[in-house]
């Protein structure tokens, strides 16, 4: 039985379930985006400190990518550009300042 405090229910992340095409918005923090398709990340949008994940519920990869005037940094490295999320992977995407992201996570390359 999930808790709650006057901010809502604890421990609950909150699903954003989407099947064609996407690009991230503001009110997606906090959020997973389940996707069978690809995500687009487009920092004017976005703000430093907003994190959001995202799951491939498919049994193909997806592209997550990097927008225009975006930098999305391969957390562990200076790589930058899309990434691909295999099959079932879950990555976790957060903004560091303006328009610069880090990405990791598991079936992430």
């Amino acid at each position: 039985f999930p808790s709650h405090d006057r901010a809502g229910t604890l421990r609950d992340i909150p699903v954003n379930t989407q099947s064609s095409s996407y690009q991230i918005v503001t009110t997606d923090a906090g959020k997973i985006i389940s996707t069978t398709s690809g995500v687009t990340v487009n920092g004017a949008v976005l703000y430093a400190n907003f994190a959001t994940s995202i799951y491939n519920n498919s049994s193909a990869n997806v592209t997550i990518t990097s927008g225009s005037g975006v930098t999305m940094y391969y957390a562990g490295t200076a790589n930058t550009g899309n990434r691909t999320l295999a099959q079932r992977g879950v990555a976790t995407l957060i903004c560091v300042s303006s328009n610069t992201f880090v990405i990791s996570g598991s079936g992430l390359t």
